[in-house]
C-alpha cells in the first residue's frame, strides 16, 4: 500500500520514556513538531526544534493545565480531510496547518488510584486533551497516523524506520483500532472509580492484556486469557498454563487460601480437591493430601500455602503432576522438581484480587459477588442435644472449608486436619455421601469419629442416617429446611452431634 510520509507531528505525553529514537527520526525527515509543557523541554534536550502549540493557537495553557490543545488550530489540523475540497479551503482559510502524527500518552488514571491518592488527585488525573486527540486523530486515520500509548512507541519506531518516516494506509487503520482499545480502556476505567459509589446497573470491564491459550476447554475450541498473569504468578519451569490449568489454578489458590495459620497442602483436579491436609511442615501436609487419593492426584494441580523446601520437593518428584503453586520455593527444591520440563511451577507473589465474579450465560453476562464467607466456631450454632468436642469442632471448620470449595452437591468426610474423601457434584446429597464414603474406605480410611459437611442443608433425615452407620459423629451444614428437627431428631437419637452455620456455599 501506499505510504504516506509524515511532515507534521504533535506530541504530548506523561511518560517519555523510549521517545528518544522516535524524535531522532522525525528530526532526521525534517518532520515539524509541535508541543507543549515537559513534553516541548524533553524534546529540545534531544536537539529537536518545537513550535509550542501556545504559540500555534495564540492561546496559553490556562486553567492549570486543565486546557493546552483544546483549540480549532489543533484539532482541525487532525481532523481535516486533506481530500475534501471544502475541508482544504477552510484550512487554508482560517491558517490551520496539517497535523500528520499524534503521539499521546495519557494521564496514568489507574496507577493514581491503585496508589490510595485522593479523589483530588485522581480527578485530577482524568485526561482531557490527551483522550480528545488520540480520538480525533483516531477517526481522521487515513490521513493521521495516531499513537496512543508508550507501549507502541517501538512499532511506529520500526514503521518510520522501514517506511523512510512514512505510514501506510494499513498501519494507521491499526493504529486507529488500538488508539480506541486505549481511550475505552482508560474510560472504564473512570467509570468504574466512580461507580463504586453510585452503583449504577451497567457492567464494564476491560482487560488490555491478553494471552492467545493452546486451545480452550477441549482441543476444538480457540481460548484466551485477559488479565495481567504475571503480576499474580512468576513461572519457574515447564509448558505454557492450559485453559483447564487456569481454571485448576483459580480453584487451587481460592481453597488455600482458606488456610492462612496453618501449613497447608492441597491437590486439585477438575477444580475439586481430591487431597487437602494440614500438618507442621509442607511434607507431611503432602503426605496426608496424596494418602486420600492416591488415584486422582495423578495428573493433579497441587498448591500450598508455604515455602517448598527440598524434603518435600524429593516426597512428590515422583507424581506426575501439571502444576505446583507454592509462595517460593528453596534452591534445592527447585532443581530437584526442575526435573520434569513440563512440570509448571508458579510462585504466587500476592492474594486474588477482587470481590466480584462475572460469567456469560445465555445471551448475556451474570455477576455476583464472590464466596467470602468462611464460618468459625463462633458462627456455629448448636442444634443437637450433644454439642461437639473441640476436636470435633476443629474437624467441622476444616471440613467446611474444603465442602465450600467442592461442586455442589457435594458432602466432605474429614478428621481436623485431613480430608478423608468427598462426593463431588452429585445430583442427589445422598449419592454424594455414598460416594465419599465409598471412596474413603477404598483408600483405607476408618470413618469413626469422622465428621460430615454439606454444602446445604438436608431436607430429609437420609443423609444423617446412613453417616451414623458409617461411623461418623459430628455433622456441620447450613440448615433452613422447614424438616430440619427431622435431622436433628435422628441425630439425637443416635448420639451425633450437629451445628448449623446459617450459609449456603453452592457452587455449580
Amino acid at each position: 500500500m501506499a505510504v504516506k510520509k509524515i511532515q507534521s507531528a504533535l506530541i504530548s505525553v506523561f511518560y517519555k520514556d523510549n521517545l528518544e529514537p522516535i524524535i531522532a527520526l522525525l528530526k532526521k525527515h525534517g518532520v515539524t513538531i509541535y508541543s507543549t509543557g515537559g513534553t516541548q523541554k524533553f524534546i529540545e534536550e534531544q536537539g529537536a526544534e518545537v513550535i509550542p502549540v501556545e504559540e500555534l493557537t495564540s492561546y496559553p495553557s490556562i486553567f492549570g493545565g486543565r486546557v493546552k490543545t483544546l483549540h480549532p488550530k489543533v484539532f482541525g489540523g487532525i481532523l481535516y480531510r486533506r481530500e475534501n475540497e471544502g475541508d482544504v479551503s477552510q484550512a487554508a482559510e482560517f491558517d490551520i496547518p496539517a497535523i500528520d502524527l499524534v503521539i499521546v500518552d495519557l494521564y496514568p488514571f489507574e496507577e493514581t488510584v491503585a496508589s490510595g491518592a485522593s479523589e483530588a488527585d485522581i480527578i485530577e488525573k482524568i485526561d482531557i486533551g490527551g483522550i480528545s486527540l488520540i480520538r480525533a486523530a483516531a477517526k481522521n486515520f487515513k490521513d493521521v497516523t495516531i499513537i496512543a500509548s508508550k507501549n507502541q512507541y517501538a512499532e511506529l519506531e520500526a514503521k518510520l524506520e522501514a517506511q523512510d518516516g512514512g505510514t501506510s494506509l494499513e498501519d494507521r487503520r491499526y493504529f486507529a483500532a488500538q488508539a480506541f482499545q486505549v481511550s475505552s480502556h482508560y474510560d472504564t476505567h473512570i467509570f468504574n472509580y466512580f461507580n463504586q459509589i453510585e452503583a449504577i446497573p451497567t457492567l464494564k470491564v476491560s482487560e488490555s492484556k491478553a494471552k492467545t491459550l493452546r486451545y480452550g476447554e477441549n482441543p476444538h475450541q480457540a481460548a484466551h486469557f485477559y488479565g495481567d498473569l504475571e503480576g499474580l504468578f512468576d513461572q519457574l519451569n515447564g509448558k505454557e498454563l492450559s485453559y483447564n490449568n487456569l481454571v485448576d489454578v483459580d480453584a487451587a489458590v481460592n481453597l488455600i487460601a482458606e488456610f492462612p495459620d496453618q501449613t497447608a497442602f492441597a491437590i486439585l483436579k477438575h477444580t475439586n480437591a481430591c487431597g487437602c491436609a494440614t500438618a507442621e511442615t509442607v511434607k507431611e501436609a503432602y503426605q496426608k493430601a496424596f494418602a486420600a487419593d492416591t488415584t486422582s492426584a495423578f495428573g493433579g494441580v497441587l498448591v500450598t500455602n508455604q515455602i517448598v523446601d527440598k524434603a518435600a520437593a524429593e516426597e512428590m518428584h515422583s507424581l506426575f503432576f501439571e502444576v505446583l503453586i507454592a509462595p517460593d520455593f528453596t534452591e534445592d527444591a527447585l532443581e530437584i522438581l526442575k526435573g520434569k520440563k513440563n512440570r509448571i511451577l508458579l510462585r504466587q507473589k500476592m492474594g486474588l484480587p477482587g470481590t466480584k465474579m462475572i460469567k456469560t450465560l445465555l445471551n448475556g453476562v451474570i455477576e455476583q459477588d464472590k464466596d467470602l464467607a468462611t464460618e468459625s466456631k463462633e458462627d456455629f450454632k448448636v442444634a443437637t442435644k450433644k454439642a461437639p468436642s473441640q476436636k470435633e469442632l476443629d474437624a467441622l471448620v476444616f471440613a467446611a472449608k474444603v465442602c465450600k470449595h467442592t461442586k455442589s452437591n457435594t458432602i466432605v468426610l474429614s478428621n481436623d486436619n485431613q480430608l478423608f474423601a468427598s462426593g463431588v457434584g452429585q445430583t442427589s446429597r445422598v449419592d454424594a455421601l455414598r460416594q465419599a464414603i465409598i471412596k474413603a474406605k477404598e483408600f483405607g480410611f476408618d470413618l469413626k469419629g469422622a465428621v460430615m459437611a454439606s454444602d446445604a442443608f438436608f431436607p430429609f433425615p437420609d443423609c444423617v442416617e446412613i453417616a451414623n452407620e458409617a461411623g461418623i459423629t459430628a455433622v456441620v451444614q447450613p440448615g433452613g429446611s422447614i424438616k430440619d428437627q427431622d435431622s436433628i431428631d435422628f441425630c439425637d437419637a443416635h448420639g451425633m452431634s450437629m451445628v448449623m452455620t446459617g450459609v449456603r456455599h453452592f457452587k455449580h
